[in-house]
């Protein structure tokens, strides 16, 4: 599913973040910048050794927070470590739409074309997929109504379920819209 705002093109596409074709994709980090599973494990496996070597060196960052780093051996120049938050904690809608928010600007910051996202906080750290995907849609799409240089922005989500999900969210979304 694909969909323009202003200059950028909004695509949705299910399968492997670490295998899209975009200047940047984006970690569904922790604030240790510790890249042990999930999302952030497959990118550790596939980008080698040189992306934790430089979360290492940032240190940390918190909750709704976003650095960059380089894309290791990726098809992705860039990895964009967002820190989303765990279900249950307090401002959990707010985190999430600042992780999403600053890693948007963050990509902007470096000039970076095109960035892929996952479905942040909804593995291991418990988000609900649906409250996932209207708020990181809905922030993506306020963002891009501005003065955005981004030229392509994908969702790529792992499952059906979750794709499904998304999709549906940014029908409705864009219905009210557009």
């Amino acid at each position: 599913m694909k969909i323009s705002i202003n200059k950028t093109v909004l695509e949705l596409v299910q399968g492997d973040i670490t295998d899209i074709d975009t200047d940047a994709i984006v970690n569904a980090a922790n604030s240790s910048l510790q890249m042990g599973g999930g999302v952030a494990g497959a990118i550790r496996r596939r980008g080698g050794p040189a992306i934790q070597e430089e979360c290492n060196k940032i240190g940390r960052t918190h909750v709704g927070g976003a650095v960059i780093t380089t894309g290791g051996t990726l098809k992705a120049r860039y990895v964009i470590h967002a820190v989303g938050p765990v279900h249950g904690m307090e401002h959990e809608d707010e985190k999430l739409k600042e992780a999403t928010l600053n890693s948007l600007m963050l990509a902007d910051r470096h000039s970076i074309r095109s960035v892929a996202f996952p479905a942040i906080s909804t593995g291991v750290f418990g988000f609900p997929k649906e409250r996932c995907a209207t708020i990181m849609l809905s922030t993506t799409v306020a963002y891009l109504e501005g003065p955005a240089k981004l030229e392509r922005v994908v969702y790529c989500l792992y499952d059906k379920e979750t794709f499904e999900i998304f999709k549906d969210t940014l029908k409705t979304l864009t219905q009210r819209r557009f």
